[in-house]
């Protein structure tokens, strides 16, 4: 056996094998700068056709959708009190403004959409009108948990449990390697102090407690919230929180608006969009 030819060949398949790897390596590599890169989402709170009067609620809706049209960004997310008084024609009237966005648009329901107190008939009437009330997606490297946060407030029999179960198996099974998170919902957490007491604008401190150990397990980064009708920024470890401005009335007096987010492997930033 000529033994120079087996050296030749098997620096050949060595060679091949090292052309291989590097073009796997720099496979994997560019898979992962893209699923990591940099991109923008809106956060727009309570819009509630009918709180601030319906024509004037419509007509703010109306403009934050050109708005959002007018910017390059990927997504919104309304978190929560979609319309003020839930019905066929509110939804009708809001589906039909939102329709109009050229990306897509996630809903998380609000008290007025499914009741202070949800009951198994809004809730139906909620996810027939509107969608699921609470789900997950993935977009460019982040994991984005909706959550219908009027279950944590005032627990419903079986739908409440069916949510923290299902809550707690994204967390702490499905989103391993799946992560940062964003979770958005309608009630804030808290308001100012993770301590406070409970109160109409904030979940109950037990069940607060209960989902801020939950978050931390699962690389949280930020908690997005409505509700409030009033800029609310918070901090909790590593997890930032935000209730924005709304679309139909604020009490803080701050103008009608939405927030901007701008996402990047290292931060996570957002902006005030006023409408007026």
């Amino acid at each position: 056996m000529d033994m120079d030819k087996v050296r030749l060949v098997s620096q050949g398949n060595l060679q091949m094998k090292l052309v291989f790897f590097l073009i796997m390596a720099g496979m994997h590599l560019s898979f992962s700068a893209n699923a990591q890169r940099s991109f923008t989402f809106v956060q727009l709170c309570d819009p509630q056709l009918g709180f601030g009067g319906y024509q004037h609620d419509s007509i703010s809706l109306v403009q934050a959708v050109n708005a959002i049209n007018a910017i390059d960004t990927d997504f919104v997310i309304i978190c929560g009190d979609l319309v003020h008084d839930a019905s066929d024609t509110s939804y009708s009237d809001f589906l039909s403004i939102v329709s109009k966005l050229k990306i897509p648009v996630y809903y998380t329901p609000g008290n007025h959409d499914i009741g202070n107190e949800p009951t198994a008939e809004s809730l139906a009437f909620y996810r027939k009108t509107i969608g699921k009330d609470y789900f997950t997606f993935r977009h460019k490297g982040y994991t984005f948990i909706i959550a219908n946060s009027s279950l944590w407030l005032a627990p419903l029999e079986d739908e409440s449990g069916k949510q923290d179960q299902w809550l707690e198996e994204i967390i702490t099974k499905k989103s391993a390697g799946q992560k940062p998170v964003v979770i958005a919902a309608h009630y804030p957490l808290f308001i100012e102090d993770p301590e406070e007491q409970s109160g109409y604008f904030s979940i109950q401190y037990e069940k607060r407690n209960e989902l801020l150990t939950l978050f931390e397990k699962a690389d949280v980064v930020a908690y997005l919230s409505g509700h409030a009708h009033r800029l609310l920024i918070n901090q909790y470890n590593d997890m930032q929180m935000v209730s924005g401005e709304s679309t139909s009335v604020n009490f803080d007096k701050r103008p009608l608006g939405f927030r901007l987010w701008h996402v990047t492997k290292a931060s996570l930033e957002n902006e005030f969009v006023s409408l007026e």
